[in-house]
């Protein structure tokens, strides 16, 4: 690992080439829920990504991410190089709306379900090349992947049927199954290392999960959510790893970075409750019977749905009527402003929402239906979901190794320009991505 760390700053590998190079390799690992701060945070033992970080090139601030700042979204943002606006993932699965009731979020569906736009896996495939993800949203049924353990319900189920095998040899599925958010974790990372010394993909993206369930739970900037930040970091270092065991450290640029930020927030909003004392939503029992209005919260956000065609500009005043500076509420967005923020209008993808209720900072929205009250105390810690523009939403950002101009900084990248990048190193262009080729971090320009 130490070899690879000290080649990344020597490393002078050519890139941009006219044609895809089946010699090179990227590695992308996403640490979700991982603040662009904890990288600076003396408190944080980040031994392994600060080697990265001094070894290759970094931003002083973070990545700042896409809205929502969820993390399949973020997550299609970084493999495709635009936003959902053009993606179509809005949530962490596909909504739902029928008239009259409430809209509902499926998890249980396909990259073809999911994403309006091919994947890097998808660019690459047809170059030659090879591709890996280990619980990477939005890839589950992936034609392109050659080993997939996909980020979706009863994963095992689809995972690719060469890897699962090998999974269940290495006894990491039976790991997966009993581990928790840890042990699930270190499974991920086991199996990622495993595809890196015996596969050899030219890309491989890796997801581990545990540091965003302990800063919902604990909260960010707390010794839980640092302990678990150092635990990461060691996971980091397998990575590593295994690329130096493969033989591909003068090879091999590696990512690591995050989907979103954090923030910590002891109040809920709860506008279902209000849009239920207004009569726009009726209960049967503890169910909703109907709903002209309801809202899906996204964390920071509220995704408020208004069902009923013949009703709706009249629904629409009365959602701004009742939350426009109410305790706790940043904004009340309209759709004609959906494009400033990279999301879709609703005519445009009918997963959208047909307003968007912004918290803020200190504030989270929840779905909850019963009681009165719009501001509620909560037990959870921390969340996200909030404006891509609030400064705690940025996400971390390392870059290192083959092809990477040792001590390059900038002040702040964004997630579209992940992609394209990666397409650029691997030799196999991204033509339609909004972001940019961050060419001030290569050690040579196309």
């Amino acid at each position: 690992m130490l070899r690879f760390l000290g080649l990344a700053a020597l490393a002078l590998a050519t890139v941009g080439r006219a044609s895809a190079d089946s010699d090179r390799h990227v590695v992308v690992i996403s640490l979700d829920g991982f603040p662009a701060w904890y990288l600076d945070d003396p408190e944080v033992s980040l031994p392994v990504i600060r080697g990265l970080r001094d070894a290759g090139a970094s931003t002083a601030e973070g990545m700042h991410v896409s809205n929502p700042s969820v993390t399949w979204p973020n997550h299609t943002t970084l493999m495709t190089g635009v936003r959902p606006e053009k993606h179509g993932v809005l949530y962490n699965g596909v909504p739902k709306r029928t008239a009259g009731a409430p809209t509902v979020v499926d998890p249980r569906k396909t990259q073809q379900e999911l994403v309006r736009v091919p994947l890097l896996f998808d660019i690459i495939k047809p170059n030659g090349l090879t591709s890996a993800a280990v619980n990477w949203p939005c890839t589950a049924g992936s034609e392109s992947l050659d080993s997939n353990w996909p980020d979706v319900p009863n994963a095992l189920e689809h995972t690719t049927p060469r890897l699962k095998d090998e999974l269940v040899k290495a006894g990491l599925t039976e790991k997966f199954e009993r581990g928790g958010g840890g042990g699930r974790d270190e499974a991920w990372t086991e199996a990622a290392a495993m595809l890196i010394r015996e596969r050899k993909p030219n890309l491989l993206a890796l997801h581990l999960l545990e540091l965003d369930s302990t800063h919902h739970q604990h909260g960010p900037n707390t010794p839980q959510g640092r302990a678990v930040a150092g635990k990461l970091d060691a996971l980091v270092g397998k990575v590593v790893q295994a690329i130096d065991d493969a033989g591909l450290r003068d090879k091999t640029t590696v990512f690591v970075l995050a989907d979103h930020g954090f923030i910590a927030n002891s109040k809920t909003l709860r506008p279902n409750a209000i849009l239920r004392k207004e009569g726009l939503l009726t209960m049967d029992g503890d169910k909703v019977a109907s709903a002209r209005a309801f809202v899906v919260p996204e964390g920071g956000i509220g995704m408020v749905y208004l069902t009923d065609p013949a009703t709706r500009d009249e629904d629409r005043k009365t959602v701004r009527r009742l939350f426009e500076g109410a305790e706790g509420v940043a904004a009340v967005i309209d759709p004609e402003d959906f494009p400033r923020y990279g999301l879709p209008k609703p005519e445009d993808h009918s997963g959208m929402a047909d307003v968007i209720i912004a918290a803020k900072e200190g504030y989270g929205v929840g779905g909850a239906v019963n009681g009165d009250a719009f501001v509620q105390e909560h037990s959870q810690k921390g969340t996200h979901g909030y404006l891509s523009t609030e400064p705690n939403m940025n996400a971390l950002f390392v870059v290192s190794g083959a092809g990477i101009k040792p001590g390059a900084k900038l002040p702040t990248v964004e997630n579209v320009d992940v992609a394209p990048t990666v397409a650029h190193l691997l030799g196999a262009p991204l033509e339609d991505a909004t972001g940019r080729v961050l060419s001030e971090f290569l050690s040579e320009s196309k």
